[in-house]
């Protein structure tokens, strides 16, 4: 869509709803509008004499295109009648966060292959606690971490853990599967009767999810046990 002769010289305000830059973006989409649309979002007015997508135009006819426009420095981009200090600064911020975003590389995630790497990830944050938490670690589809979550806290011999904040967050986001861990403040990291229990229901709760539990360790003084492992789930 190039713009209508009889725009070049109106405001952005003056214009049909339709082809207002911002309208435009949000009815159609970023990916939709021409460079010099983008850039007139950014300026949102022109000058007395030009609308701001026609200033956007005047600019890129200036430098040619968009690359040659990010080189542009600062002082180069003023030279251009109608663009001041204020778009400037905006416009190099705007497509220096773009350079950022095409040169960046997320982080790897950290990946769960058994109850060991579960003890890697968690052992020193349990080592702080003198009461009894309880923990879930959200996994994809490649056993890669989400993310980890705080479930809830209990007293010296006590903590609960209901099914509903074990998994809320894992359906929100949208985990494949779900380990959950817990502490014995007495150091004795050996399952009880109750963490057994706990762990059926959870895989229950699971099942019926379609996020299974893959393991629930249990941690104490330098130690953890898998009830995976243990053949306890």
């Amino acid at each position: 869509m190039s713009l209508s002769p009889s725009y070049r010289s109106t405001s952005v305000r003056e214009m049909p709803e339709t082809e207002r830059p911002r309208e435009r973006l949000e009815e159609i989409g970023p990916e939709a509008l021409r460079d010099a649309e983008l850039i007139a979002v950014l300026f949102r007015t022109g000058t007395r004499t030009m609308g701001a997508v026609a200033l956007a135009e005047a600019l890129l006819a200036e430098f040619g295109d968009l690359r040659r426009l990010g080189r542009a420095s600062l002082q180069e981009l003023q030279k251009v009648s109608g663009v001041g200090r204020v778009k400037s600064v905006e416009l190099k911020a705007a497509l220096e966060l773009g350079m950022r975003l095409a040169r960046h590389q997320a982080a790897p995630r950290r990946k769960i292959n058994g109850a060991s790497d579960v003890a890697d990830l968690l052992m020193y944050q349990f080592k702080e606690y003198e009461t009894e938490h309880f923990k879930s670690v959200l996994l994809n589809t490649k056993n890669e971490v989400l993310a980890t979550e705080d479930v809830s806290r209990g007293s010296i011999s006590e903590t609960l853990a209901a099914p509903g904040d074990v998994f809320r967050r894992a359906v929100r986001e949208g985990a494949a599967g779900v380990i959950v861990a817990h502490n014995h403040p007495s150091g004795n990291p050996e399952p009880s009767q109750s963490d057994i229990a706990l762990t059926r229901r959870l895989t229950d709760a699971g099942e019926i999810l379609g996020i299974p539990l893959l393991d629930h360790v249990v941690f104490g003084d330098g130690r953890f046990v898998s009830l995976k492992e243990r053949q306890l789930m």
